[in-house]
C-alpha cells in the first residue's frame, strides 16, 4: 500500500518565508499592559477633512459600489500624474503608466510577479524591508543581499557585483525602512543607468518621499528614466495623509509592463477600494502641504529622540537617520536581538523591532520608529529604552 497523504504536513512555498514582525512584537505588547510601542511606523495623525469631505461623493452616486477600472479611477490617476510631474519630476508620457493600488506593499508585488520566473533573482540592500524579503520568497525567486554601507548609504559597485543573468531587478527605498537613510542622487542614478545597461529594472519604494529632514532632499530615480523603459517606481499615501488603513498606494511604472499588472491586480483585488479612491482625491488636493504641517513636530520629535540615544554611544552606534521617522541602533552586546527586544519589554515596558526582521543576522540591531505617538509619549518611551539598554547591554 502506498503511504498516506497528509495535507498538514506537506511542505508549502509559505513554510520558506518568515513569519511577520509586527503581529509577533504586538501580542508581546498586548501580554504586557502599559508598554510603549516604538515598533510599527505610523504616523499619529489621521487624514484630512477633505478626505472624509470626498466620500459624500463616491456615496452620492450608487454606481460607485459596484467594480470599478482594476487600474483605478480616472480622477485619481489624473491627480496622481500631476503629482508626479510637478513634484518628483517624473516625465509622464505613453510610455509611464499609473497604476493605484491597495498600498505599495500590493504595488511590490504587481511588479515582482509582473517580471519574474520562479528562481529568478531579486538584489534586495541589507538591511531590507522584510515584507520585501518575504513577497520575494512567496513567488519563488531568490533574494540577493547586498550590505549598506556603515551608514546604511548603497555600495554601487557591490550591486554591480552581484546582478547575475538570472537578476531581474534592484530595489532601493528612499528615505528608507529600517534605517532612515536618504540616498543621494548622484546614487540613484548609478543604480539606474545599471539597470539599463543590463536591461533589468529599478524598483523604486518611495513611500517615505515627504519624511526627510536637515535640508536633505529625496529624490526619484524615474526622473533620470524620460524613456520610462526599467524603472517601477512605488508610492504610498499611509505615511504622508495618514491613510494606513484605507490602503491606497499607487505605481507608475513601463508601459510595457500595464498588461501583466492588471492581470495581477484583477486576480488578487479586482479594482482598489473605490470609497478609499474618492478619500485619496480629497486628500491629494491638499497636498504635501499637509504632511508638511506635520513634519515640524514630527522633526521635533527626531531631534528629541537622537539627543536621548547620544547618550547610548558608548556601546550604541546611532545612525544619522536623515528620513523616514526610524533609527536603526547597532549594539556592541552578545545578546541575541530578539531576547534583547523581548528583555526591553517585558522588563522595561517598551517595544522596538529586532534587526533579525531585517536581515540583519550579524550583531545586535534595533529599530526605533518615533511617528507614532505625542512627544511626550515618545519621549517617556525614549527614557524606557534607554535606561533599558544601559541596565540589560
Amino acid at each position: 500500500m502506498g503511504q498516506t497523504f497528509n495535507a498538514r504536513l506537506s511542505p508549502t512555498r509559505m513554510q520558506a518565508v518568515q513569519s511577520p514582525i509586527i503581529p509577533i512584537v504586538g501580542e508581546l505588547i498586548r501580554q504586557n499592559p502599559g508598554t510603549i510601542s516604538l515598533g510599527q511606523g505610523v504616523v499619529s495623525y489621521g487624514p484630512p477633512p477633505e478626505a472624509a469631505q470626498a466620500i459624500a461623493t463616491f456615496f452620492a452616486n450608487p454606481d460607485l459600489h459596484k467594480y470599478q477600472d482594476v487600474q483605478g479611477i480616472a480622477e485619481l490617476r489624473a491627480a496622481i500624474a500631476h503629482k508626479l510631474t510637478a513634484e518628483n519630476k517624473i516625465q509622464l508620457n505613453g510610455d509611464h503608466q499609473v497604476v493605484v493600488t491597495a498600498g505599495s506593499n500590493m504595488g511590490f508585488v504587481n511588479a515582482l510577479l509582473a517580471i519574474t520566473q520562479p528562481g529568478d533573482e531579486i538584489i534586495l540592500q541589507t538591511p531590507y524591508y522584510f515584507n520585501h524579503e518575504m513577497a520575494i520568497s512567496m513567488a519563488s525567486c531568490r533574494a540577493v543581499l547586498v550590505p549598506t554601507d556603515k551608514n546604511y548609504q548603497l555600495h554601487v559597485e557591490a550591486i554591480q557585483a552581484a546582478v547575475t543573468s538570472r537578476t531581474r531587478a534592484i530595489v532601493t527605498i528612499s528615505p528608507n525602512n529600517p534605517t532612515g537613510a536618504v540616498y543621494p542622487s548622484k546614487a540613484l542614478r548609478a543604480v539606474n543607468a545599471l539597470c539599463q545597461e543590463r536591461g533589468i529594472y529599478h524598483i523604486s519604494d518611495e513611500a517615505y518621499e515627504y519624511f526627510t529632514y536637515d535640508g536633505v532632499e529625496h529624490v526619484s530615480p524615474a526622473r533620470f528614466d524620460p524613456g520610462c523603459q526599467h524603472t517601477i517606481s512605488l508610492f504610498s499615501l499611509s505615511k504622508a495623509y495618514g491613510f494606513a488603513s484605507w490602503r491606497i498606494g499607487y505605481m507608475a511604472v513601463p508601459a510595457h509592463l500595464l498588461e501583466s499588472i492588471q492581470k495581477i491586480q484583477d486576480t488578487i483585488l479586482i479594482c482598489p477600494p473605490v470609497v478609499s479612491q474618492y478619500a485619496a482625491l480629497g486628500a491629494l488636493s491638499v497636498g504635501r502641504g499637509y504632511c508638511a504641517e506635520k513634519l515640524v513636530a514630527i522633526a521635533a520629535v527626531r531631534q528629541s529622540v537622537l539627543a536621548s540615544l547620544k547618550s547610548l554611544q558608548d556601546f550604541c552606534t546611532v545612525p544619522r537617520a536623515e528620513g523616514a521617522f526610524y533609527v536603526l541602533l547597532k549594539l556592541n552586546t552578545p545578546l541575541s536581538t530578539m531576547s534583547l527586544t523581548e528583555r526591553l519589554l517585558q522588563e522595561h515596558g517598551v517595544a522596538v523591532i529586532p534587526g533579525t526582521a531585517f536581515g540583519m543576522k550579524q550583531g545586535c540591531y534595533l529599530r526605533v520608529a518615533y511617528a507614532a505617538l505625542e512627544t511626550q509619549t515618545v519621549q517617556e518611551g525614549c527614557d524606557r529604552l534607554v535606561a533599558g539598554l544601559r541596565e540589560i547591554v
